[in-house]
């Protein structure tokens, strides 16, 4: 691990998920509701989602204006609604009400992509994957580890070249956590930064 990445785990070297879920499937349906979406809000609705509907079998037997009606707070609300409802019936019918650890079988799943599914391989099996979310994409970008105009599966690629496998995990959330609460889109905390000399100076 170089000196920047090292730096930011030592920041955050505790950081970790910080969406609620009680299963697998809580997960899954968490991350899919996380699109374009603040941890936060996706808390704030799951907690009502998931006191009604728990598990797959009580969600893919859900009405649709109900869960339009619990997630209408957050973006994009009506075709997770669809999806999660169409997410559930296939894990319940297809998957015997069993989330899959094979990135195939996942990416079956509607609106079910690429960070979603490392996602659950990360976070719900422990298999090393490398999530790429807003903030690493853009921390990436910042400290040169990636173009400016490199697309999110080109930025996870050059990420995982320059950190171990087995920090994948760890070093996910720590960068998340840097560009969330430090290097943050708006406002970053630059004076305060050991890397801002390295950053990319198109941000400053």
């Amino acid at each position: 691990m170089d000196n920047q990445l090292q730096y930011i785990h030592d920041l955050f070297p505790n950081a970790q998920c910080e969406l609620n879920y009680k299963s697998l499937f809580q997960l899954l349906i968490a991350v899919v509701l996380s699109a374009q979406t603040t941890d936060k809000s996706v808390n704030r609705v799951t907690a009502v989602l998931f006191a009604k509907y728990p598990d797959a079998p009580s969600l893919k037997n859900a009405n649709l204006q109900d869960v339009e009606q619990i997630l209408n707070s957050i973006g994009m609300y009506k075709i997770k609604s669809k999806n999660i409802i169409a997410i559930a019936k296939m894990v319940d019918e297809k998957f015997f009400n069993t989330i899959p650890s094979d990135p195939n079988l996942l990416s079956l799943l509607p609106g079910v992509g690429t960070k979603t599914i490392n996602v659950v391989l990360a976070e719900g099996f422990k298999i090393p994957a490398f999530p790429v979310d807003t903030h690493i994409n853009r921390i990436a970008k910042r400290l040169n580890y990636a173009h400016i105009n490199d697309n999110v599966q080109v930025v996870e690629e050059k990420l995982k070249k320059v950190i171990a496998k087995e920090d994948w995990i760890q070093m996910h959330h720590s960068l998340i956590f840097f560009g969330r609460y430090f290097c943050k889109a708006k406002q970053p905390l630059c004076e305060q930064c050991k890397l801002s000399q390295q950053c990319h100076k198109a941000y400053k």
